[in-house]
């Protein structure tokens, strides 16, 4: 088998280090059925902090009645422990939320709108017009707070109900974002469309017109190329990711949604590819196996402790 060290001379240039953004307590838990008590969320979300994990997504600030695994949000945000350099982010879809993430006291927010029309009548009751005026108001909201914002647009690589999504609408909505003052732009791969050759046309142009605001990706790996996306994503210069604990996740309001990328198995690409993450791999997987013990049910992850890589 050939080492990290002469694999990597194979590809592009890859970068030396990755930031990863821990998405598991967010989009993960609130797509199970199952309520986790909060208890348990602030142990998990400790255990990804002690992993070394320094921005971990822990809340949506949406209607309980929808999704009733995120009705403890304010309450979760006041129990979590402090850690210098440790960032704790509440995704927010309407101004409502946005008041809810400030008065919460976190300081870091995502505001996420769709770029499909169709899907952001089903996520959120708006439509597309509607929904990206809110989302330019909703980051000067939070700016004016004084909260680190990122911005994330929904379906950027197509949508299960509207089919293929233009380029020219994912590039003007990040425009929209970028000159609104936000801090970070994602572009969320909701319902699985996404693949290497959609991400090497849509990078370029808008690494120009981001400049030095990071873009990350938020990847699922709804017809198994979540990694193979990742290896795309980094020979296009991005060096910040979205994943999840496990591989949990999906979007409730997606039928046939697949989880997120997991943390477990992009820690384990990156590190063969001599990237490093700063993450403690076995430590995250010890947080997902206390998940699966209180599921009663197995994760999507493959690479596991002793597992030698699946």
């Amino acid at each position: 088998m050939e080492t990290a060290e002469s694999n990597i001379g194979l590809y592009r240039p890859y970068p030396t280090a990755v930031t990863l953004v821990e998405v598991g307590p967010r989009d993960g838990f609130q797509f199970e059925p199952k309520v986790i008590p909060t208890d348990l969320k602030v142990e998990i979300i400790s255990g990804l902090a002690a992993a070394g994990i320094q921005e971990i997504q822990v809340a949506s600030f949406v209607r309980p009645d929808r999704v009733p695994q995120m009705a403890d949000a304010e309450i979760l945000v006041s129990r979590l422990p402090q850690r210098k350099g440790l960032v704790y982010t509440g995704l927010v879809l309407n101004p409502k939320g946005i008041e809810r993430a400030i008065g919460s006291g976190l300081g870091a927010v995502e505001v996420s709108i769709s770029a499909s029309d169709r899907h952001s009548r089903k996520n959120t009751g708006m439509p597309l017009d509607q929904a990206r005026k809110h989302g330019v108001s909703m980051i000067q909201r939070a700016k004016e707070a004084g909260l680190h914002v990122r911005a994330s647009i929904q379906c950027a690589f197509g949508c299960v109900y509207e089919g293929p999504i233009a380029r020219e609408r994912v590039m003007a909505l990040a425009t929209e974002f970028l000159n609104a003052g936000i801090h970070g732009l994602v572009l969320a791969d909701t319902t699985g469309m996404a693949d290497p050759v959609k991400i090497s046309r849509l990078m370029p142009p808008l690494r120009q017109i981001a400049g030095a605001v990071p873009i990350a990706l938020h990847l699922h790996d709804t017809h198994g190329l979540g990694l193979v996306n990742v290896m795309a994503s980094l020979e296009n210069g991005i060096t910040h990711f979205d994943c999840a604990l496990g591989g949990i996740g999906g979007c409730p309001f997606v039928d046939g949604a697949a989880g997120n990328i997991a943390t477990e198995d992009t820690i384990y690409l990156l590190e063969s590819l001599g990237i490093e993450t700063g993450v403690h791999m076995e430590r995250v997987a010890q947080c997902t196996q206390r998940l699966e013990k209180y599921f009663k049910k197995r994760f999507p992850v493959k690479n596991r402790p002793g597992s030698s890589g699946g």
